[in-house]
């Protein structure tokens, strides 16, 4: 055996014995953690604060059970000089530490260190292993006599991962992040970081592992207020959701813009021009003259019968109770009591003059002026009137008619289903841009969620019926908790000393301790993350955003009004920019928020898409710059205009188990999965699926064949960026179908 094959034996075996050692410590914790879950769960009632400490107890465990149990594969991957090896976690419960958590700083060399800056190492070792078995170790001696300038760190362990089949879900690169990455993945946390990067240059995998370093350096702030990561559409979400877990991740709430209104399922389909101009930042003033409209002043009076009495509400007594309640800076559905008060003084007074005139009065003094009344009503008689007449269905009929409480549901589908209603809110846009908005009450779709959140920060929220709902729930709990209290006294015995009475609680007591023990076990049993996705007025302590160039005007006052902080990343590419109306600068963007206190970090090497690819895209396109390939594949992109099910159903054959997309032109997508039956539409663990631009965003598909690229251009008025996106989604093989009279 030969010198080099003989340290090799070596080096396998002595990485096989730490890592044996390192699964079994693994195994020990997890028994620890299991037998400590088991003895929680067997726990029996108690008092409700016992009840909610177990609770507590049990969702900590069981947590860190699942942390333990996500890190199975891959656990430890490096090796800095002798002795530190870096992993998934931290295990540093034994002396020295048997594993350094990647995110630590001890384990920022291995991403970052190179001959030139060693950062105080001369051995960097990459480990690959397969379940708990050591295949293959990589050193890298970091010597500056030898230094080179080079991009690369761990270069096979880098190969190897990118050269890999794809399988539908997204893999974390925690053994293979680069320095550029790093740099990003480690900034701090505060702030606007804006992420720039070109296809294949692993913006969202840093921003998954930026997420997942966040939460581990900032634990504490972070794990109280969540970390919200948006995506463009399901299909990604699915794709990305493995990385986190795999990570020892899971209090992150994964969402799309559609998914930010809580309650409403964002589904409907709607034209790119009508998302258009509900994303623009207008609609704010639209919105606002909206809710304007409703708060009416009748042309003329308005007769109310109530107990056999006609009451007129003029237009004069409705302005002053519009005036007044405007005036109070109440938000809409806020002020409506204020305006409701008004308008009962007007009708009371009126019914009040008819039924309260004493017909045997006579002035004494026989002067007009006298200050004796002929109406023998006080003010207690007035307060019942205005209680009267506040509970008859016709004055109510006509406070909603006039001044209604409002859900931003009711509100956008008021406004977008009434030609006059949006002629009224929305003068400054064309009758075709009216058109466009107008539609028949239904579904929302994902550009209504942000015009719901404005809706709901003008309406307010009107939580009388709430708050009326809890007072009946406190009486009741109030009722039962007495209940109980007169069976123990009953049972007590008579010749206790009365000092022992001052001994049993009240019923109040009882039931204030048992209502505050609930709300206790209910926020400690659900996380951060879990508790947001109910809650519209969440405040998250970090927001990353993936795709982020999409994103409207509209859209962005949304996720500015999550996170106040400002603590965001922004991960996205405008040259991919494939929505109307999106921003032309991240500066638009960000400048009516944070002015220019934003910070850009630019990811400069496609480790994707390989060079063959990278080239031709750029014969297509000149005019967009392109990132640096880090690899070539060895196959170039063809091109044909054969028919495409023979040509898909070959490229399946030659894909063998990766994954193949076949990408096509929205407008066609019926006409060609007609014709394209085998491939599946939303299963990116299918060998093949059928997308179109919009789906395939963000995904990664080990070959690619995009299907009449003149079409995806010219559909669209940002054509030359979707088809900028197709061409740069596989990581091996491209093929390119244009239409011809061979097509079908």
């Amino acid at each position: 055996m030969s010198s080099l094959s003989s340290d090799r034996a070596a080096a396998l075996a002595e990485e096989q014995r730490n890592l044996d050692r390192i699964y079994r410590h693994l195994d020990d914790l997890r028994d620890i953690a299991r037998g400590r879950l088991d003895a929680v769960r067997l726990t029996g009632g108690g008092t409700p604060e016992a009840r909610s400490q177990r609770d507590a107890s049990a969702r900590r465990h069981a947590g860190r059970l699942a942390q333990l149990e996500a890190v199975e594969q891959g656990l430890c991957f490096g090796r800095l000089d002798e002795t530190l090896h870096i992993g998934r976690i931290g295990l540093h419960d034994t002396d020295p530490p048997l594993l350094i958590d990647w995110r630590a700083p001890a384990a920022r060399p291995f991403y970052v260190a190179t001959a030139i800056s060693p950062h105080g190492i001369s051995r960097r070792r990459h480990i690959r292993t397969r379940d708990r078995l050591v295949v293959d170790v990589d050193d890298e001696i970091l010597d500056p006599e030898r230094a080179t300038a080079t991009t690369v760190t761990g270069e096979a362990a880098l190969l190897a991962a990118l050269t890999a089949n794809r399988t539908g879900r997204m893999r974390d690169i925690v053994e293979t992040i680069q320095a550029e990455q790093d740099r990003v993945i480690r900034a701090d946390l505060g702030g606007v970081l804006v992420v720039q990067g070109g296809p294949g240059t692993g913006k969202t995998a840093v921003a998954l592992h930026r997420a997942a370093y966040l939460l581990y350096t900032h634990r504490e702030q972070l794990s109280a207020r969540g970390v919200l990561i948006i995506g463009p559409n399901a299909t990604f979400l699915r794709y990305i959701s493995q990385v986190l877990p795999s990570l020892a991740e899971t209090g992150v709430l994964l969402a799309t813009p559609g998914d930010l209104f809580p309650g409403i399922a964002a589904e409907r389909q709607e034209p790119p021009a009508t998302a258009e101009i509900k994303g623009r930042a207008a609609m704010v003033e639209i919105l606002e003259g909206s809710v304007r409209d409703r708060e009416r002043v009748p042309d003329s009076p308005v007769r109310i019968s109530v107990d056999r009495q006609d009451l007129l509400l003029t237009p004069q007594a409705v302005e002053v109770a519009r005036t007044r309640a405007r005036s109070s800076g109440r938000l809409h559905n806020l002020a409506r009591p204020i305006f409701e008060e008004a308008v009962l003084e007007s009708l009371a007074a009126q019914m009040a003059e008819r039924i309260g005139h004493d017909p045997f009065w006579a002035d004494p003094l026989g002067e007009e002026d006298a200050l004796t009344s002929d109406n023998v009503l006080d003010d207690a008689d007035l307060a019942d009137i205005r209680a009267d007449l506040a509970d008859d269905p016709a004055v109510q009929a006509v406070l909603d008619e006039l001044w209604p409480v409002l859900t931003p549901q009711r509100l956008l589908t008021d406004l977008f289903a009434s030609d006059a209603a949006l002629a009224s809110a929305a003068p400054r846009l064309t009758p075709r841009e009216r058109e466009l908005l107008y539609r028949s009450p239904g579904d929302f779709s994902p550009a209504d969620v942000p015009l719901l959140d404005e809706a709901a920060e003008l309406l307010g929220e009107d939580d009388r019926a709430a708050r009326l709902a809890a007072a009946r729930e406190l009486r009741k709990r109030l009722a039962y908790a007495q209940g109980v209290l007169d069976i123990t006294a009953g049972s007590k015995s008579y010749e206790l000393e009365d000092d022992d009475e001052a001994a049993i609680p009240n019923a109040a007591d009882v039931m204030e301790a048992d209502m505050l023990a609930e709300r206790y076990r209910d926020r400690e049993s659900l996380s951060a993350a879990e508790r947001a996705v109910t809650d519209r007025n969440w405040m998250f302590g970090h927001v990353i955003v993936d795709e982020a160039q999409e994103l409207s005007p509209m859209m962005w006052r949304l996720l500015m009004r999550r996170c106040p902080s400002r603590s965001m990343t922004v991960v996205g590419d405008l040259d991919q920019t494939g929505a109307l109306g999106a921003a032309g600068s991240w500066a638009d963007v960000f400048g009516p928020y944070v002015q220019d206190r934003w910070r850009l970090a630019e990811l400069t090497v496609s480790y994707r898409t390989p060079a063959e690819i990278m080239a031709y895209t750029g014969r297509l396109l000149p005019a967009i710059t392109l990132p640096r390939p880090v690899r070539a594949a060895g196959v170039e992109p063809w091109e044909s205009t054969g028919d495409p099910r023979d040509l898909v159903r070959h490229a399946v054959d030659e894909v063998g188990d990766g994954r193949l997309a076949v990408i096509v032109p929205a407008s066609r997508l019926a006409e060609l999965t007609a014709v394209l039956p085998g491939l599946s539409t939303d299963d990116l663990e299918q060998p093949a699926v059928l997308l179109t631009v919009a789906e395939a965003k963000g995904l990664e598909f080990d070959s690619v064949i995009v299907i009449d690229p003149d079409t995806i251009v010219a559909e669209s008025p940002r054509g030359t960026a979707d088809l900028y996106v197709a061409l740069t989604r596989s990581t091996h093989r491209l093929g390119v179908i244009y239409a011809g009279r061979n097509e079908v």
